[in-house]
């Protein structure tokens, strides 16, 4: 039998092929297992209590002074009484600073051992009203 348009194909090849293809098509099906759909499985999380965090290295806060003013220098002069400082930037700027108690205590032991000499770099921690240093910070030139 003829198609229209199409090459014509005997009895035999479709046999052939039938006959291949019908055993493997039945072979497939009962091999294979019928899909299932994903039903909701019940888990149970795991809980973990978090109420108390691991402290591996606690971090120390630098104490920061709140409503001091900060002037970096050199030494022009120092004595327990007051410190005067060339500004760092600026070497027309002067400030000389009178010291608190505190400051002035630990002036005099910076002093026994030989003091601040002229160029020391230092920062002055002061009071902006009364221009009183609370803090000298600098390390002090060995003694002559």
């Amino acid at each position: 039998m003829k198609a229209v348009g199409m090459k014509a194909v005997g009895m035999k090849a479709v046999a052939k092929i039938a006959g291949f293809a019908l055993p493997a098509l039945v072979v497939a099906g009962l091999c294979s297992v019928p899909a299932r759909a994903q039903s909701p499985a019940v888990i149970t999380p795991i809980i973990v209590d978090t109420a108390v965090p691991i402290i591996v290295n606690a971090i120390k806060p630098k104490p920061k002074y709140v409503g001091l003013g900060k002037f970096e220098g050199y030494v022009m002069h120092a004595n327990i009484a007051q410190i005067t400082v060339r500004a760092k930037g600026d070497d027309m700027s002067l400030e000389t600073f009178s010291l608190s108690q505190e400051a002035s205590t630990k002036m005099q032991a910076i002093v026994d051992k030989g003091g601040y000499q002229y160029g020391d770099r230092v920062t002055v921690y002061f009071d902006p009203t009364t221009k009183q240093a609370l803090k000298v910070k600098g390390k002090p030139s060995k003694a002559i």
